[in-house]
Parts: C-alpha cells; sequence; structure tokens
C-alpha cells in the first residue's frame, strides 16, 4: 500500500498507450495489448487480452471503484494526446 492507503497497483489495469511496443506486449494488471506488424506499415493486427483471475481479485478490492474510475481517466486522457 502507498502512503495514502492505496494499494501499489492503484490505476494501472491498462498499459499506458502513449508508447505501445510493436510486435510483444504491453501489459497493465489486467489487460494486456498487442499490436503485431506483419510487413508494411499499415498492416497491422490488434488485440486485447484480460486476465480474468485478476479481473476477479480487482473487484474485490475495497478501492476497485476508484482504482477503476482513475484508471478509465488516465487511458481517457492517453487517448486524446495520442496523437498531438
Amino acid at each position: 500500500m502507498t502512503s495514502d492507503h492505496q494499494p501499489e497497483c492503484y490505476g494501472m489495469m491498462f498499459p499506458s498507450i502513449l508508447q505501445l511496443p510493436e510486435n510483444r506486449p504491453a501489459s497493465g494488471q489486467i489487460f494486456t495489448v498487442l499490436l503485431r506488424r506483419a510487413g508494411g506499415m499499415h498492416r497491422c493486427s490488434r488485440s486485447v487480452t484480460a486476465d480474468m483471475e485478476k479481473w476477479g481479485q480487482c473487484q474485490k478490492c475495497p478501492e476497485f471503484e476508484g482504482c477503476y474510475k482513475f484508471s478509465m481517466a488516465k487511458l481517457a486522457l492517453e487517448s486524446a494526446i495520442q496523437d498531438r
């Protein structure tokens, strides 16, 4: 737990999307993103996976609601500034 009485994983459900690597996974506490380039610049497959066991554990955490909202806020902000 941090000094604010929040777990160290607080707000880390998703990986940062600002610098997603190609051809290797980027992971948050729950979700993993994989961008796979094949051949040219425009051929890319994308996948998102979730660790359902960790998701179940997170839902049992007393900080879940705030953590989820904070994780979503970070994801929204990163999405808004990603191409700027």
